[in-house]
This record gives structure tokens, sequence and C-alpha cells, in this order.
């Protein structure tokens, strides 16, 4: 008999079964499967199941709105998450404070890793990445709350060299969002922005013997789908269900922009966004780093506003924005469509974006700033009942050749950012000083820079007093460098700096 593969999202959640290990699939606001999402959640909230699931996912899914993940976040649903990023799941982060569920969190891109170690099913997978971290089990192993114990990371040491070793759980039921699939089964992802771990994830879920449901737009004829667009072949899908348009969008807010999914290349105007800020004082002097023919990535929140910088400056062709969903290229989007570009040049898989990563392609890394310490460690994942998570940080913070952290002197309510100890650490300044890994600390009043003998302040802004607006505010007192200057003045005026890549 012909296998039965379209079906209703109803149908098809009914393979989700109670103590399954459920795997998502989605990037912030782009990529998500919202018709099952929201299919599962609504036969958990009329009958109570399916219920004690455990969670995988890599990118953090979602809005604070209720999209996404969050539409697993009920007690009693999920008994287990493990995920790569947590702050757009705000509920769930309140069940695993209250010990109402185990919480892992693991760095991004291993998880995107795993996939691929558990489609071979080699039982675990090694890597350097989390050395030093809140990941490493000398710490916390990843850990967010006391009900979590089983150790699902630990150290080994292989031909001399120290690395982690996480351990895998096996993909019962994955969800998985692509634009057409044609009768058979055969899936492409035409009008998405990426494909994120597509291929690796129903690989994972098939040698674990585990059911592959795709969300698709259209259902079309066999053999009308380029075989060079397919990225999951027929053989691997269990189900296909149609989605209402509203429930598949390509980023949440905005239903489809070609130029976003490679189909069309869009007019970028090269004109000023915003006013300037204090996020945008910190994007023009973090500009300042950039290297001519550099290969970066820029992080969520302030560094995001780099982009733009560069388009006004005219240099955003000097250097190669890279991001890590899998852009090579373009112009990165935030907000929601945080992890999409428009006129990117190329697409990579989530997971060979972070194997690049892992093998230090990158040159220059910015990244967000919320805590630092005397030791140079950084912390951007936990702050007290808030749960961010990691996400890619881990990855790319840890093996970039250069990193700036950027984020404004002082956290909202005038609470301090440079403290004596990091609530938890996410990025480890011991393990960079060993590597000898430039790092500098990016803020609208002053900048630092991470040295063997510690922290030194090496600039300030024009007009800073350095004992009332900058030491009087820190809880650690930096060396001052010797040579101590003022920022570039053309940074705080309202006008194009004039900026050359060198």
């Amino acid at each position: 008999m012909k296998r039965k593969l379209i079906m209703s999202a109803k149908e098809a959640i009914a393979m989700v079964r109670d103590g399954d290990v459920l795997a998502t699939g989605g990037f912030i606001g782009s990529g998500l499967a919202e018709t099952l999402n929201i299919e599962i959640e609504k036969k958990f909230l009329e009958t109570g199941h399916p219920r004690n699931l455990t969670l995988v996912y890599t990118a953090g899914q979602g809005s604070k709105e209720g999209q996404g993940n969050e539409h697993y976040s009920h007690a009693g649903m999920v008994k287990r998450v493990i995920g790569g990023h947590w702050g757009k799941c705000p509920k769930m982060g309140k069940l695993a404070n209250e010990n109402k569920i185990e919480a892992y969190n693991f760095p991004q891109g291993v998880i995107s890793q795993m996939y691929r170690d558990i489609a071979i099913q080699r039982g675990f997978t090694i890597s350097h990445v989390g050395l030093g971290t809140f990941v490493d089990p000398r710490l916390d192993g990843g850990k967010l709350n006391e009900v979590t114990k089983e150790e699902l990371v630990k150290v080994v040491e292989i031909e001399g060299k120290e690395l982690l070793l996480y351990k895998h759980v096996p993909i019962d039921v994955c969800l998985i969002r692509a634009t057409f699939a044609d009768e058979r089964g055969n899936v492409s992802f035409d009008h998405e922005p990426f494909h994120l771990d597509a291929t690796s994830l129903a690989q994972a879920c098939k040698a674990s013997g585990g059911k592959v449901l795709v969300q698709v737009k259209q259902v079309v004829k066999a053999g009308t789908i380029d075989p060079r667009m397919v990225k999951i072949p027929g053989i691997y899908v269990d189900a296909l269900v149609v989605s209402k348009p509203e429930e598949h969008e390509q980023s949440i807010g905005v239903y489809f922009d070609s130029s976003v999914s490679g189909e069309t290349n869009a007019y970028v105007a090269k004109v000023s966004k915003g006013d300037l800020n204090s996020k945008k004082i910190i994007a023009r002097r973090a500009a300042f780093e950039l290297q001519k023919d550099a290969v970066i990535n820029l992080g969520i929140g302030t560094p995001e506003v780099i982009a733009d910088v560069a388009v006004e400056e005219n240099i955003e062709e000097d250097f190669t924005l890279t991001i890590e969903s899998g852009i090579v290229g373009g112009i990165a989007l935030g907000g929601h469509q945080f992890g999409v570009a428009r006129n990117p040049e190329a697409i990579m898989d989530h997971r060979l974006q972070f194997d690049f990563y892992d093998g230090g392609g990158l040159d220059m890394a910015f990244l967000g700033l919320a805590e630092v310490d005397a030791k140079g460690n950084v912390n951007v994942s936990k702050f007290g009942m808030l749960i961010a998570g990691a996400g890619g940080f881990i990855n790319i913070t840890q093996n970039a050749k250069k990193v700036c952290y950027c984020g404004t002197f002082m956290a909202s309510g005038s609470k301090k950012k440079f403290v004596k100890k990091v609530q938890q650490i996410t990025f480890s300044g011991t393990n960079a000083k060993k590597a000898k890994q430039p790092v500098l600390f990016i803020t609208e009043r002053a900048v630092f820079r991470l040295e063997e003998d510690g922290v030194h302040l090496i600039e300030i802004a024009p007009g800073m007093d350095i004992e009332r607006d900058i030491l009087l505010h820190m809880d650690f007192k930096p060396i001052i460098d010797e040579s101590l200057c003022e920022m570039d003045e053309r940074i705080f005026l309202d006008r194009p700096m004039g900026l050359k890549l060198k």
C-alpha cells in the first residue's frame, strides 16, 4: 500500500506520545512550525496529553508573545528541556526557576552538531566548546536548577587534550518547517530564510526510530521540485501538514520577503538609521575595530546596530558578515528577524556554520555585554531569576580570533555591569588569556581591554571624569592603561564619521 504522508495537523501530532523526546526547529522568529506547535498545545490543554515531554532545540524560538517553544510552557507538558537559548520563552524559564522542570542550557552549536552525531548513532558529541564556562561540569554542567541532577556533560582527555563529552538523547519526534513538498515527501525550502538543521535533525530522528513531521505551504506534484533544492528526501518523512497562511509567516510579522530567501536582491538605502543614542555610539566605536576583508559575526542587541553603521559609512562591502543561523554575507536584520539577512551571498546548514566557527573561521566577533568581572569573565546567560541562555555565544566567543563585547556601561536602573563576580560564566577570561585571544569591552563611556594582568581601561569618552563617571560605578578597579586616551570625537557627532577600513 502507498503510505499516507499528507495529513491534518491533528493526525500528525497524534504521533507525539507521552514521555517522547521532541525536537523543534526554528531560529528566533523565523522558520517556526506554528501549525504543529499550536495543535500540540491545543491537545494538551484539552486532554492533558502529550505530557512529560523532553524538549530539545538549538536556537531560541518564538517570542515573548507566545509563539514557538512557548507553546510547550505548561506544567506537566514538559519534564525536561535541553536548549541553546531560553530568552524567548519566559514562561519556560519560570518553570525552570520554580523547579517544575529539569533544565539544561548547552551551546547552540554543540546541540546542532549533536544532531549529526545522533544520526550516525555515535552516542555522544566531543567538543572543546564550553570548557571553562558554566557548561563545564566542574562548574554547573549546563544545569540550570536544583531538580536537574543527571550529568549530561563530562570532562575527558584524548591525546593529552582536555575536551567535553556531551551525552545524547534519542529524538522520538521532530518538527520541521519548510516551503514545498511533493507527493512523495521530498521537501524544499524555497521561500525560507535558511534551512537550519533540517537534514541533520531528520536523520537523527530516523536513526532514533522516530517520526519526522514537516509543515509546508503547499504539496505539489511528484517530480516538480528541483532535486537540487531538496534538503529532506521523502524517505525521511512521516507526515506532511499543509499550514494555514497565518501560521506560516516567514518571520513573525513578515509573511514573505524574497530578498531574505535569496530569490531577489533588494535595494538598501544608505541613510542614517535612528538617533545618536548610547547603542549607536557603542556600535560606532565598535566599527573602528572592523578590518578590511574580515569574516565577522554580530550578536543580538547592540551589536546588530554595527551593520547599520557600516551601511551609513559605506563600508558594508569591505568585510563579510556571517550569522550562526547559516547566513554568509548580506545585511543582517534584527528583532524577530534576527538570524536573517537581506541579500545573503550563501545560506549554509546551521551545523556547518558552527563547524566553521569552531575551527577558527571567524576573524572577529561582536557580542553583547551584560556582566564582566576583574578576571575578564563575561555573563550574558543568567541574571537572577532571568534565564537568557547562551545561544551561539559560547561557540562564537571561544573560537573567534578577536572578540569585542558591546553594551552600555550601566544596566537599566543604574545597575552595575562591571562586578566582582559574574553570576554565570558564559565566556572564560582565564581561558582567553591562555589562548592569547584579543578581547575588548566597548561601552559609551569607556573602552577596556583584557590583558594578562587583568582588565585595562584604555579609552574614555570626551568629558568623562574617570573617578566620578567610571570607577565609582564599577565593583572592581581596572588597571589604568599608560596609553589611556579619549575615544574618537567623531563617534559622538551626528554625522557620518568618514570611516575607512584598513
